[in-house]
């Protein structure tokens, strides 16, 4: 019998959608469609370990597996008993339930998230817990109850390598739809001048690798009734490395964040075409070889230290890359516009802002220097 395709959820910070559904289609998923908050696609079991292992964007991979209509609590109970919680949950993982209500006769949240608990183990027997990795989400929106279960388990930024954090670090999910966003393919040459934990750098590197970004770690979706270890092992062998030719190079002005993000690279495989050495942003000077990317995440003044110091840094950055960086481009990030304004670098207008750790960043990108 082939299995019915249900609707699979990538997430991502809103403003980072379209970089997300490239991604999703560059990896077969061409029916995928950007909407709020991520990208959707109709898909089965197997698409959603696939996701997992390659999506370098995604934040979580989240499987909408069913719903049906229900007005009050009796109704919501009646039927969350006969829905088929053995096809998808096994009796011996522990869940945890979140509802929330929008719109609805059912208004309270912790009474619906009861009812469902209620039901999942007097039908199945799985225990209910609140520190659950398996985590099934329900939604009640205009009387409609949804049924979405997290198949990721720890976000996917969590890749498993970078032991060392820097100050204000970026996740990798983020990190990569912004190097998407700077036209980053993997083909060129990438530069961060404050590299910090280096995570820019080795996200790059490992798209120019090739390498999947979950092969080194476990996801929620191996609790469920139709995980098939065989053929996940498979699907993990098929990878195929590249060999890159391009570098990739770092600096940082802090000597333990430069120890941090070269051990960071080791970890990760891709320390043979990263190299990242103690230099301040006034040292800076173009390396050897064709243009490329340079991306940087600099000191917003928000978070770390005070905004009036940063003037001087953020035109020592702009000065060296204007006269020594010919033909290359500029990815930087901050909160800041009269801070990016400051670089004096030709940049083309922001797009949209992006939720990062509170704040609201924005992604400044220049076309080949001139």
């Amino acid at each position: 019998m082939t299995e019915a395709p249900f609707e699979i959820f990538l997430s991502t910070a809103p403003g980072l959608e379209p970089y997300l559904l490239e991604e999703t289609q560059e990896l077969g998923f061409h029916e995928a469609k950007a909407m709020t908050g991520g990208v959707s696609f109709m898909g089965t079991w197997p698409d959603v370990w696939r996701a997992n292992l390659w999506s370098r964007g995604a934040s979580r991979v989240l499987a909408r597996i069913g719903s049906f209509r229900a007005f009050h609590l009796a109704q919501l109970d009646k039927r969350a008993r006969k829905f088929p919680w053995g096809d998808i949950l096994r009796p011996n993982v522990p869940v945890r339930v979140e509802a929330t209500c929008k719109k609805s006769k059912i208004y309270h949240d912790r009474a619906a998230a009861q009812r469902i608990e209620r039901a999942i183990h007097e039908t199945l027997g799985a225990p209910i817990t609140k520190d659950a990795s398996l985590r099934l989400m329900m939604r009640i929106d205009d009387d409609l109850c949804t049924f979405s279960l997290d198949t990721s388990g720890a976000p996917l930024h969590q890749r498993g390598f970078k032991q060392f954090v820097a100050k204000a670090p970026m996740r990798e999910t983020m990190a990569v739809l912004l190097l998407r966003a700077c036209g980053y393919t993997g083909t060129e040459p990438v530069l961060d001048p404050m590299c910090g934990s280096g995570t820019f750098l080795i996200e790059a590197a490992e798209m120019a690798k090739g390498f999947a970004s979950g092969r080194a770690r476990s996801f929620a979706f191996e609790d469920l009734a139709s995980f098939d270890s065989a053929a996940w092992e498979t699907l993990r062998a098929a990878a195929k490395p590249n060999d890159p030719d391009q570098k990739f190079i770092g600096f940082d002005r802090d000597t333990g964040a430069v120890k941090g993000a070269n051990e960071n690279a080791a970890r990760a495989g891709v320390a043979d075409v990263i190299s990242i050495t103690h230099q301040p942003v006034s040292n800076l000077n173009r390396p050897d070889g064709p243009p490329g990317l340079v991306i940087v995440n600099p000191p917003y003044g928000a978070r770390i230290g005070t905004k009036k110091p940063l003037y001087g840094l953020y035109a020592s950055l702009g000065e060296r890359l204007k006269n020594n960086f010919s033909g290359w481009r500029v990815g930087l990030v901050t909160t800041e516009a009269d801070l990016a304004k400051t670089t004096g670098l030709p940049f083309i207008q922001p797009g949209p802002p992006i939720a990062h750790g509170g704040l609201k960043i924005k992604l400044w990108t220049t076309t080949p220097l001139p």
